[in-house]
Formats: C-alpha cells, structure tokens, sequence
C-alpha cells in the first residue's frame, strides 16, 4: 500500500476511501479523468464495485496495492473508480455492455473504454497471474494497451458493434398489451424454477429473491392456488432455519453459496432485510403462524442495532470480511461453543444447532436449524419445549455478548435514498400488522431523515454519508420512496404521507416518464448524459424501478381516484410488452401490478375515528383493497377528490365500500361492511 493517499481520499463514498492509499493513480468518475484520457489519448480502465464486495477485496489486494501493477496502469490507462451503490445508473449500463460481451455479470466489474467512454473489453474479476480458466490482470492490460496503441481499427469496430448494440436494446412500444394470462405465466415459471427439497428458485449460490416471494402471496389471494402459497412458506421458513440467517445476532445474508441456504455470502445488506421483512409480515398477515412474526421482529432488532444511523437513517451495508477472512465474525469452534457456555447449555445448543467437531464450513460452524427436531432435543434432555426455548435463547445471548467482543466487519455507513425507503416501507407495514407504535416510529424518524437531508430544492437526492449529499437521485429513489409513504400512510391514517406520496409520484412522472414510448428510465431528464439512458423493468437483487413504480402507481390511482396514475400503468404493459412477455418471471415485480389491474379491486373509506374495525382492516391482508380513513373529510377531499361529497351518517363512523369507484350505500353497520368488502372472495 502507499504512504501517499491518491485522489480518492477526498471522496466520502466508503468503497472510493477504500482504495485511496492504492498506489493506483485513481480518479473519481468526472469531467478530470475523461479530459486526461482525451488529451493524452490514454484508455479508460473503469472498475466498479462497493464496499463490502469480497472479490472486490480479492481483486485490490492482489493487484490495486501491487506496485508492478499501478505503475503500469498509471502510465498507459487513466483509471477510474466507481462505487456502483453511489452510481447505479454508471453500472448499470456497463454492466449490460459487460454481459453483452462476455455472456455474463458481476462484481467487481472491470470495463476497459476507450476515452470517449465507449468500451471494447468488458470483465469481472481477474486474478493477479492466469489461473482458474481466467487471464492474469497484468497479462490483460498489457494485452489490451498494445491493442490500442497498435490495432485502431480494431478497437473502433468493436466500439461501434457496442454503440450499435446498445441501440438496439431501446425499449420500444408494441402494439400488444400485458394480460392477465401474464400473472399465470409468470406462476407457472416459478413453479418451474422452484426448488421443492430446499425452497427457494434455481440452485446455488441462491438468492432470497423477496419479490418471487411478494408475488407468489399475492397471487394466493387472487387465484386461491394453494401451490403459490406453499411455495412461498417452505422458502420462508427453510430461510429462517437455515444458516443464510444469523441465528446468533439475527438478520439474512445476501445469498446462499449452496442450494439448502447453510451457507452464507456473509454480507448483510439492508435491501435484503427491509425485503425480506415485508415478506415475513405479509406471510403472517395470511397465515397466522408466530414464526414469521418472529422473524420479523428480529430483522427489526438487528436493523436497529446495527444498521442504523443515531439520526434515523439507515446504513447500506455489513461485509462479510473481517480480519481479511470472510465470515470470521460468525462462525465458531465446536470446543468454542463449549468454553463460552459450558456443558449443559453447550450441549442443547450444539444439538439444536448443528455444531459439531468436524464443522460445516471450512472446520468451523454455521448455526442453523435445518436438521433439527427440536421435540427431539428436548425429550432427550428431559425438558419440555417451553424450557429447551429458554435455554437456547439464554445461550444466543451469552454467544452474542461474546462475539461482539470479536473484531466487527466493515459496515458501509453511506445512507441510500431509495434502500432507506424500502426499510422504511418494512417497518411501516410492521408498526401497523403487528399494532407495534415503536416501528412505525422508526420509520417516521427515517422519513424525517430522508425529509431533513436526502430531499433539496425539492429535488431527492440518492445518497447522504458525513454530513455530504450527492447525486440526483434516479428513478428507484421515487419509485421506492412512492411505496415507503404509502405503507406510512397505511399506518397512520396521516393525510401528509399521502400528500407527500402524490407529490413524489408526481415529480417521478415529470424526471423518469418516456413520453415517446412510455415507462420510467432510470436517470431524470436534469441528470448526467450517459452512454445509453436505461429503462428497467428486469428484477435483479433488487425489484425493478418501474416493476415497483407500477405497483405503487396502481395503489395509488385506487387510493385517490386519480385515474391518471391508472393510466400511466396501462400505457407501461405495452411499453414492456416485447421485454417480458415471453419470460415474465424475469420482471415478476411488474408483472405483479396486474393483479390489481386486472381484477376487481375495492375502495374503502372510513369517516370518523380509528375502532377496532379500521384496527381489523387495515393488518388484513387485502391487496385488492384501498383503504381511506379520516375524521376530517374537507382534508381528505384534496388527496382523494372522489370523496368530496362523502358524509357521516348522523355524527356515526361511517363506511363507504367501492367497487373500481362504483359506490354502495354507505353504513355504520361494520358487518355489513366487511359482507360488502369480502364478496366475491
């Protein structure tokens, strides 16, 4: 490493710091590097990553901190880092050139440009020598620079067949429309990917996926296929038991390395868990069964206790490294287990948990539940289930105490906008289903923060860290601040949160809308010229921008009556048409909006006080459901206009229950008015 800092330690992204004191002459993506690489007729080495990335890790240790290494990359390239939370709109059309070249994806990724920032190499990791299959990182860049120098043409033919490339990839209207035979579609394509034994889709390294998850419940309750709903708990509860999930501290990991979810990428990052704890709360919502509530609870407990910033906002990220060894601050020795705990709750602990001599990840161990009986385990030790429970739990505390003694992984503290909201959409679901006020007030705080800091001159910004906001924010940032004020207004009832909703739909509209061919693009009309401007609808770890906009546009014209938002909606299921129709399973986040949309949905509006009924109503599942409640109907009328003529019934509460905006007679009768909203069910 050098002594001597390189320009990225100005910058506050904590993935850019990381690499500040590699003898790499790095720039910063900017107006500096690309006029350097013009003037001096230079190629673009561009690396993209994040910080709590592994081969991101493997890939600076072995070459960015080799001083054979920078000094050629320093005298033929002119580099450039990139954190890809920061700059999703960079990566994401690099990441497209990356997998059009080469087949697939990843990171780190490594694009080799020429300066007018077109690439003719694409790649992820490289080692430092050739091994794996894979070129040596030296041998690549010297390769590619000779190239440049001496192969010109070379280099532009590959350069236009990119640009020409990209073109092609425009998302253009057809003249088909999206259908409710979709939602079929995309169910049966589950249930092709399913994994019956393990839970989950495809085999390893798994990914949790929440939106398959989000959707399989959805579509439960409009079909009644009793199979989505089953696919949809044996992923969540062999998660839950599985060593993905930290048994210890609580909290998912980012994804499983094998197909039984035993073991970890250890990264946690806070989308997983604001997803995840969407779909465990909904899961209990239609179910009934404590262990979802339970597991929403915990990530609640671990988000808050590790993740959270003093002022309300959420942090991105905790790596799976520490002490340069991924997952050393989670696993532990068998002999360990026994020192800490001793015999007797080491042994109920180590039956419960799979911990063994042998170990199950490289001789050490993961705790998880996916072999345990645990009536077993307590017949054995001659407890009952009441008592085995109240010694594991005794013994989770005592193993926490003592594993936050070891050294903590990297957490990368930079607050995202849009990762932020999704949190903030999990809590608020929480707060309401599980009648808890502490979660819908962290998530009030969290908003505030976003209000406070991430929202200038009206405009979102995408990422706050040390006091710094930059970047305008893209199209996921409204899209998913859209869903975080709904789930708040879900909770409260407060008219602001619906306001703030309708004004950030709004704002979304007029930055992200193609008005040519319609759907969202991912940077506004104010924001920095790219190389191809991208329009999302494909879910990756993350549920797609417009998938989410959809949704949220959906709920939101049922909400308040503004069939604009509806509109809007219907013009996207022919903008996407040719993009997923054949494989509607790959944007399954926007497939879901055809659910409202193509089935009965019913609008319901309460005037008067909160009781017991609005209580029942709102922690209900009832996606086909709208619900308006006020005791000020004239404050009610400006979000919601339809309701301008609504009026209580002698001082009663009063209830109105619409169908797709044809009203009945309103009651005060709440059995009447549950009849009215679960006909046709």
């Amino acid at each position: 490493m050098s002594k001597q800092p390189n320009r990225l330690i100005h910058e506050k992204s904590p993935y850019l710091q990381q690499h500040a004191y590699n003898p790499v002459d790095w720039y910063a993506w900017g107006d500096e590097a690309f006029e350097k690489a013009q003037k001096e007729d230079k190629p673009i080495f561009l690396s993209i990553g994040y910080s709590t990335c592994h081969w991101c890790h493997v890939l600076a240790h072995e070459s960015f901190e080799d001083d054979d290494v920078a000094a050629f990359l320093n005298e033929h390239f002119v580099a450039i880092k990139v954190d890809r939370e920061e700059r999703p709109d960079i990566d994401s059309v690099y990441m497209k050139v990356c997998q059009m070249m080469t087949g697939q994806g990843g990171w780190p990724l490594s694009i080799f440009m020429t300066p007018d920032k077109v690439p003719f190499y694409a790649g992820t990791y490289f080692p430092r020598v050739s091994k794996y299959g894979m070129p040596g990182f030296m041998d690549v860049i010297t390769q590619l620079q000779e190239k440049y120098r001496q192969e010109p043409e070379h280099i532009s033919e590959v350069t236009k067949s990119v640009t020409d490339a990209l073109k092609k990839t425009v998302t253009t209207k057809s003249e088909q429309r999206l259908s409710k035979d979709f939602t079929d579609k995309a169910f049966k394509q589950l249930g092709k990917r399913f994994d019956f034994n393990n839970g989950g889709f495809g085999s390893a390294p798994k990914f949790p996926t929440p939106q398959n998850l989000l959707y399989l419940l959805r579509y439960y309750y409009f079909t009644g296929e009793n199979a989505a709903l089953k696919m949809a708990e044996s992923t969540l509860q062999t998660m839950a038991n599985g060593g993905i999930y930290d048994h210890i501290g609580f909290g998912f990991a980012r994804y499983s390395t094998d197909e039984k979810w035993l073991v970890p990428h250890f990264e946690k990052m806070l989308y997983d868990n604001a997803l995840l704890l969407i779909a465990y709360t909904e899961c209990y919502q239609i179910t009934g069964n404590p262990l979802y509530k339970t597991i929403s609870e915990q990530i609640i407990t671990f988000v808050t206790r590790e993740m959270k910033n003093p002022d309300g906002g959420f942090y991105s990220a905790i790596d799976a490294d520490s002490e340069g060894v991924e997952g050393k601050y989670y696993v532990w020795a068998y002999d360990e287990i026994f020192n800490i705990l001793g015999e007797e709750l080491g042994n109920v602990f180590s039956s419960a948990y799979g911990i063994t001599r042998e170990g199950n990840f490289e001789g050490k161990n993961i705790p998880n539940l996916l072999n345990t009986d645990l009536e077993k385990i307590a017949a054995d030790n001659n407890m009952g289930l009441t008592e085995l429970y109240q010694k594991l739990e005794e013994s989770r505390k005592i193993l926490l105490t003592e594993r936050e003694k070891r050294v903590y992984p990297h957490v990368d503290d930079k607050i995202l906008t849009s990762w932020n909201a999704m949190m903030i959409a999990g809590l608020a679901k929480a707060g309401n289903v599980f009648e808890n006020e502490e979660y819908t007030k962290a998530a009030e705080n969290s908003i505030h923060f976003i209000e406070r800091h991430l929202i200038q001159e009206d405009r979102v910004m995408a990422r706050f860290r040390d006091g710094d906001v930059k970047f305008y924010g893209y199209h996921d940032d409204y899209a998913f601040l859209l869903w975080a004020y709904s789930e708040l207004y879900d909770a409260t009832f407060s008219v602001s949160y619906l306001k703030h909703a309708r004004r950030i739909a709004d704002d979304m509209i007029d930055l992200f809308w193609d008005t040519e061919e319609g759907g969202f693009f991912f940077n506004g009309y104010d924001s920095e010229e790219l190389l191809s401007r991208e329009k999302q609808v494909y879910d990756g770890a993350l549920p797609s921008g417009n998938g989410v906009a959809a949704v949220m546009l959906a709920k939101l014209g049922y909400l308040t009556g503004n069939t604009a938002y509806l509109d809007k909606v219907e013009e996207m299921y022919y903008t996407f048409y040719n993009d997923i129709s054949e494989v509607p399973v790959a944007g399954v986040q926007f497939i879901q909006s055809l659910l409202p949309m193509e089935n009965p949905t019913k609008e319901v509006v309460v005037l008067g006080s909160t009781d017991d009924f609005t209580t029942e109503l709102k922690q209900t599942f009832l996606p086909d459901v709208t619900l308006l409640v006020s005791d000020n109907p004239e404050e009610l009328a400006q979000v919601a206009p339809f309701t301008a003529d609504y009026k209580q019934l002698n001082g009663a509460r009063t209830i109105y229950v619409c169908e797709n905006f044809a009203c009945h007679q309103p009651t005060t009768d709440t059995e009447q008015a549950w009849a009215s909203i679960r006909k046709d069910r």
